[in-house]
């Protein structure tokens, strides 16, 4: 550790022994490098903000979207394409001198550079740009990096709009050769499933929709049992009370025969065929039903009977029976007929596994190609709708969140930081150059370091004794030399305030 010490003490006597070259040196090299950092130009950035939700028309429409990850590469490859950066250039200052094609590649080399389209956040992004030109003035500058950034977002603008009019008839004549294909499909598929509905009229739809009738062929067979019990419920009901009714009652001036229902009942009959009736009318049979119920009464009646006074309790009741025991009859037909109907159709469905099998291909071959024909038949007329608004069809939402400023301060480069570092970077040249300049010379600066180089003990060592005039001018010469250490930090000072003050000036 005293080892270290001591040399760092050696190290800070031979800069400060030779401390007017040390200084001469870091003048030197600080007044080159604040040439140096005087001569770089300002760079100006300017940037503008854009939110981009990317609404990829044929994504959209036929359902092939990605997961968004290439919007940015598809950004910057509208906006940072050589076509377009040569844009850019001719139409700013930086096209200005530009004649030949090795420069334009170079200028567009160099713009590519400068140009930065980053991702901020999702479908936001940023756009900048950053001008440094030798030729132009600070405020020049900063006007040709708005320019920039403007021009880049026109070129967007353009591309994006025409590009997706491109997509859109793209789209549309793609959707149009798959609509045609698909038609052809179609109209095959109807065939088939014509000829065989025909040949199998039992099995349209397929087997699901024989075991959907099935099914519901035995929900109405329950239904009709259900209202037969009820009918027939009823009707045993009215035969009962009907048992217990007397046909005729003594008295009764107006009396009529037994034959007065019968005649009742047929003029009903007769008044319904002169309304057109046909024999097959709901109203016709039930009436003719109760002739015959009627007739049968009439006939099994007795003389007494014949020539008393009819009950109307009686005739009332054996109405109602005739119209009940009607709706008994027609319950038992429909039962019937249901029940035909679940034979045949289990009949067809365990007799013709292959059949059934051969319907349900057909019928859904046919349902999948139609269902796929009407939805790009939806696509078609969407993008053609689309397509008349140009603005509103285009690949991309565009929205200008911020808009491009020019800079009122110049982003590169940091000259006060420059200026520091280069008087930190001369004072350090000139320690060097001091230290380096005393290990040439064979003085020995502690009696310590003499005694490790000779290998050789020191016994003892002599003091320097400054006279007063040595005295007297070794203070005159260390306020000079701490006055031009302080014109080194000054004119540093002087720099901070010139570059404060130039950029406050910038318009």
């Amino acid at each position: 550790m005293n080892e270290i010490f001591e040399e760092v003490r050696t190290a800070l006597y031979s800069v400060w022994h030779r401390r007017w070259l040390a200084l001469a040196v870091a003048w030197g090299v600080c007044l080159l490098g604040w040439l140096a950092v005087a001569m770089i130009p300002n760079t100006y950035e300017s940037k503008a903000r854009i939110y981009v939700d990317e609404g990829d028309v044929l994504s959209d429409q036929l359902g092939i979207a990605g997961d968004g990850r290439d919007e940015i590469t598809k950004v910057r490859q509208t906006l940072l394409g050589s076509v377009n950066l040569e844009k850019v250039i001719t139409s700013t200052e930086l096209g200005e001198g530009i004649s030949e094609r090795s420069e334009m590649d170079s200028a567009i080399a160099r713009l590519s550079e400068n140009v930065r389209v980053e991702s901020e956040q999702d479908n936001l992004f940023s756009i900048t740009a950053e001008v440094g030109m030798s030729g132009l003035s600070d405020s020049q500058n900063a006007v040709l990096a708005r320019n920039v950034v403007q021009k880049l977002l026109d070129i967007f603008r353009e591309e994006h709009i025409s590009g997706s009019r491109a997509e859109i008839s793209s789209a549309i004549a793609d959707l149009n050769d798959q609509l045609e294909e698909r038609k052809l499909e179609l109209e095959a598929a109807e065939e088939r499933r014509v000829a065989f509905e025909t040949q199998y009229p039992e099995l349209i739809g397929g087997s699901q929709t024989l075991s959907t009738k099935v099914q519901q062929s035995r929900t109405e067979l329950r239904d009709v049992d259900a209202n037969l019990a009820a009918a027939e419920s009823a009707l045993a009901s009215i035969s009962s009370q009907l048992s217990t009714t007397p046909r005729t009652i003594a008295g009764g001036a107006d009396a009529v025969g037994p034959q007065a229902s019968l005649l009742r009942v047929q003029s009903q009959l007769a008044e319904l065929r002169a309304r057109g009736l046909t024999d097959q009318h709901p109203d016709v049979v039930s009436t003719r039903r109760q002739v015959d119920i009627l007739t049968r009464q009439v006939a099994a009646a007795g003389p007494a009977e014949a020539s008393g006074t009819p009950n109307p309790a009686y005739s009332s009741l054996l109405a109602v029976r005739a119209d009940r025991q009607a709706g008994v009859e027609a319950l038992q037909a429909r039962r019937a007929a249901i029940q035909s109907m679940i034979a045949s159709l289990l009949a067809s469905q365990a007799s013709e596994p292959a059949v059934a099998a051969e319907a349900n291909r057909i019928s859904r071959d046919y349902d999948v190609l139609r269902t796929n024909y009407e939805k790009l038949l939806e696509d078609r007329e969407k993008l053609r709708t689309r397509g008349d608004v140009v603005d509103e069809t285009s690949q991309y939402k565009f929205d200008l969140i911020d808009p491009p400023v020019v800079p009122q301060s110049p982003a590169a480069p940091n000259r006060p930081l420059l200026l520091i570092g280069v008087l930190i970077a001369g004072i350090a040249a000139g320690a060097g150059v001091a230290y380096a300049l005393s290990q040439l010379r064979s003085s020995f600066a502690t009696p310590g370091k003499l005694e490790r180089s000779m290998g050789l003990p020191v016994i003892g060592s002599i003091s320097l004794t400054v006279s007063e005039t040595a005295k007297a001018l070794r203070a005159k010469r260390l306020k000079q030399f701490a006055g031009a250490a302080a014109g080194l930090v000054g004119v540093l000072v002087i720099l901070l305030v010139i570059e404060i003050v130039s950029v406050g000036t910038i318009a």
